[in-house]
């Protein structure tokens, strides 16, 4: 969360979401979402502290990942991307 809010502080992030989930059978207990550009988010993903706490997470935390998606006007433009690849 510190790192976050570090990443907010210095504008590489616009802002970030953590949610934990109830229990629901499933092995994906909770998630952080950290939202801003591609540009800044890759660089968010080479910085050093980011680096050095994935490796630690990945290393205590059983199932443990990083992953990139889409929201609001990114999901948009890959919607479009999908429609116009499959001929909708």
């Amino acid at each position: 969360m510190q790192l976050n809010s570090k990443f907010q502080a210095d504008g590489r992030i616009e802002r970030f979401e953590s949610v934990l989930l109830t229990l629901h059978g499933g092995d994906l207990n909770g998630f952080t979402l950290l939202y801003g550009s591609a540009e800044k988010l890759a660089e968010v993903r080479e910085d050093k502290d980011f680096v050095e706490i994935m490796i630690e997470c990945g290393y205590c935390l059983e199932g443990f990942g990083v992953i990139s998606g889409y929201t609001g006007e990114g999901l948009m433009n890959i919607f479009s991307q999908w429609a116009k690849l499959i001929g909708s």
